[in-house]
């Protein structure tokens, strides 16, 4: 291609090609079953040679409704939807969801125990959501080893998810008002060996591709962006804080007592993928020092609020109460009614600001649930990071932004 050159492309992914440049030009689909794609993405690319000239995300084979499905359920049915949206992350999800709507409810005294709970186990979410991210992304670069180190770890999550929840995903444990159930016996032993754990595990992974010459050589230079493109293309999260701005949602809009916590947010200064994976390695361990915390506070008392018209009643209560059975009987036939109103909620998922804008006609269903998914923000600025890298680039590019599509599609 004659006229314009691959830095040229690099800096300004809008350029335009000469029309003697065309006949230079192939169109190549990838996806959206290229496996690279972490799930169903199809990226329509216009390539010269093997250098991107222009780079078209096509969305839309994962769509489920979601958000209709959640308008058509009762508030508290609609947690059981929310969380398959981003199912890397569902508990990120139902915080959100179950956020908003106390707030529409004017419930603040949500129990201790149930808020810490809360962070401890989003928290979790975040960690086993990185696992995954980091085992596929390193496994798209070429490296196998890191895949089962990572997958081993995320294994330990999701056996303490199944043991409180009794589900390993979705586990729509998070209820308006509270927590579904309290803890069983047994858990914080299990807390314990996993924080003993993590911390030296996560650092046989860093040793492993923090500075592996082949993870490097592939991943630095390459997707760059700058801080005012990234602000403009609506990044959050990682993609974000790679730029070097420090935004995250626990500390510049605290919610579950975040500002209670003390931890970092990570930041880099190249804007490249390499930047982001580093920004990622590191979330991890802030995590793990929020779960600490979150452990040695561990309080104890109700893990939901005492409104007979909004929580069901104990089983125990209803055997010996008529009352207590009518409450139950009205809050599973029908639901409660939510005052007319609106909120957005915004929480940090593992991918960046979930944020959820639910409105309220006075009714016992959600009249919208609008969703602001941090992946789809992430998957249409592939059209600014793919021009002017190579085939193989792509998708290190789309491994770094860590996309998911239930979370795009909805």
């Amino acid at each position: 291609m004659s006229s314009v050159d691959l830095q040229s492309l690099r800096d300004n992914p809008d350029i335009r090609l000469e029309p003697g440049d065309e006949h230079d030009v192939m169109v190549l689909s990838m996806g959206p079953q290229h496996p690279s794609t972490h799930g169903v993405l199809r990226v329509m690319l216009r390539l010269d040679g093997e250098t991107v000239v222009t780079a078209e995300p096509e969305i839309g084979y994962l769509h489920t409704g979601i958000e209709k499905q959640a308008e058509n359920l009762f508030w508290q049915q609609a947690v059981t939807v929310v969380d398959r949206a981003d199912y890397l992350a569902p508990l990120s999800n139902s915080l959100c969801y179950v956020l908003a709507a106390e707030k529409l409810l004017g419930i603040e005294d949500i129990p201790a125990r149930a808020r810490v709970l809360r962070v401890m186990f989003t928290e979790l979410t975040r960690i086993a959501s990185h696992l995954v991210w980091l085992g596929t992304h390193c496994l798209d670069l070429g490296a196998q080893s890191i895949f089962f180190y990572a997958f081993e770890m995320r294994e330990r999550i999701l056996s303490i998810m199944e043991f409180v929840t009794g589900a390993r995903m979705h586990q729509s444990w998070f209820r308006i008002g509270g927590l579904a159930i309290d803890v069983p016996a047994g858990f914080l032993e299990k807390m314990d060996d996993f924080i003993d754990r993590f911390v030296e595990r996560l650092n046989d992974m860093r040793a492993i591709v923090e500075r592996n010459v082949i993870i490097v050589d592939r991943l630095v230079g390459v997707g760059t962006i700058k801080q005012e493109e990234a602000i403009a293309w609506g990044l959050t999260g990682p993609p974000l804080r790679a730029t070097g701005i420090a935004y995250d949602v626990r500390r510049v809009h605290p919610y579950c007592d975040y500002e209670t916590y003390d931890f970092d947010v990570p930041t880099q200064t190249a804007g490249d993928c390499y930047a982001r994976f580093l920004v990622r390695l590191a979330e991890m361990y802030q995590s793990w020092r929020i779960i600490k915390q979150a452990r040695e506070r561990f309080p104890s008392g109700p893990v939901t609020i005492d409104d007979r018209k909004i929580v069901p009643p104990p089983k125990t209560e209803i055997q010996h109460s008529m009352e207590a059975l009518i409450h139950h009987f009205k809050l599973v036939s029908s639901g409660f009614g939510v005052p007319e109103g609106h909120i957005y909620q915004a929480v940090e998922s593992p991918r960046g600001e979930m944020g959820m804008y639910v409105t309220s006609a006075g009714g016992n269903k959600p009249w919208r649930v609008r969703w602001r998914p941090p992946s789809f923000y992430h998957t249409q600025a592939l059209k600014r990071l793919a021009p002017g890298n190579l085939i193989a680039d792509v998708v290190a590019i789309i491994g770094s932004m860590d996309p998911v599509f239930g979370d795009v599609d909805r």
